[in-house]
């Protein structure tokens, strides 16, 4: 339970339905960073005791125990620091792919198990679905319902043992019914907290990098021309247009970041696009790829609506992925995505925006 409406929902769903429910909420904050405290909380901040409080109060609402999980040094070690190392090679990451593959629906099952929770079943709030195949034994993991709201990309790594005991109440819910559901509940405080998906509580991500990481250096055109200067790699993505402060007579986007130069590349849209790529470290929802060769909807970022594309594999963890047409801003570090219509086939990260 995060404080939020989401979860509180999944969590009374669950009780209404007969289940022995127990909530719990992670505690990742551990003052490591001087972030500001803001009235929308996120993932990672001082406002966390804020959150907490908020989680705890729905489970007495809705007649539940609630526990807190103590999880602060695994959450720096394996999400924080991630997140960190890979704005400093020269990546975009996407912590909450991290964290749901790693502490979420890792470390904080087994934490709640060994502080005497038994279970057999673990849920959460998302907004995606899991069927099971009783003839198979394979878990699909499908998206939600609510189309604006479908959470499945954030799922993409896990593994048929965290779907087999995953439980998701909102899958088949649009948000407005949740929040219909939650006022006729009295939940209906939590409708009025402000919703956040940001991974740290600060007005810019760059504040969980010390000064000397934060070199400036020089902003390049696509034929090695200076025209500009960075504040730090860490502070651009690719695809980014806001903030370049390079005077030009066209619109210029984030073409590529060389880490190593500690340079950033700039060119046209057009520049910024890529027909093809490649991922590594791929997750199969099923465990093996469907074929060597397959045709599948890919997305390259959470808010990218996905393009046709051959995927090819190149051993069982890398693939090449062939859009049928460019794409923009396909950011190396970030995930992408397969999908045979609702379902989800697998997810790696992008390494290249090259085959």
């Amino acid at each position: 339970m995060s404080g939020g409406v989401d979860s509180a929902v999944a969590a009374m769903l669950l009780a209404r339905e007969g289940h022995d429910v127990t909530g719990a909420t992670m505690l990742v904050w551990d003052g490591s960073f001087q972030l500001k405290e803001t009235a929308r909380s996120a993932c990672y901040g001082p406002g966390e005791a804020r959150d907490v409080e908020s989680a705890r109060s729905a489970a007495r609402k809705i007649g539940i125990p609630h526990i807190v999980v103590p999880l602060a040094e695994e959450f720096r070690r394996q999400v924080v620091d991630y997140f960190r190392s890979e704005y400093l090679c020269g990546r975009t990451p996407n912590p909450c792919l991290r964290c749901n593959q790693v502490v979420k629906f890792g470390l904080l099952p087994e934490m709640c198990r060994r502080m005497g929770v038994d279970f057999e079943f673990f849920a959460t709030g998302h907004y995606a679905r899991v069927e099971r195949d009783s003839a198979s034994g394979i878990c699909r993991l499908l998206k939600g319902m609510d189309r604006n709201k479908d959470q499945s990309y954030f799922l993409c790594r896990l593994t048929q043992e965290q779907l087999r005991t995953l439980m998701l109440p909102l899958g088949g819910l649009t948000k407005t019914e949740v929040i219909r559901i939650a006022r006729a509940e009295g939940l209906a405080d939590l409708v009025e907290r402000p919703e956040s998906q940001d991974f740290v509580e600060a007005d810019d991500h760059t504040a969980l990098f010390r000064p000397e990481e934060m070199k400036p250096g020089p902003i390049v055109d696509v034929a090695g021309r200076v025209v500009g200067v960075h504040r730090g790699i860490a502070a651009y993505t690719v695809g980014q247009r806001a903030g370049l402060n390079v005077s030009s007579s066209e619109r210029l986007y984030v073409k590529e970041i060389r880490a190593q130069a500690n340079t950033i590349v700039v060119g046209t849209r057009e520049d910024a696009e890529t027909s093809c790529c490649l991922a590594v470290d791929v997750n199969w929802i099923a465990g093996e790829p469907p074929a060597s060769k397959f045709r599948c909807l890919v997305r390259h970022r959470y808010r990218n609506a996905g393009a046709m594309a051959e995927v090819q594999t190149r051993g069982r963890r890398e693939v090449i992925i062939l859009f049928d047409e460019k794409q923009f801003g396909v950011a190396p570090g970030q995930g992408a995505v397969f999908y045979d219509g609702d379902a989800v086939i697998g997810g790696g990260w992008i390494r290249s925006a090259q085959a």
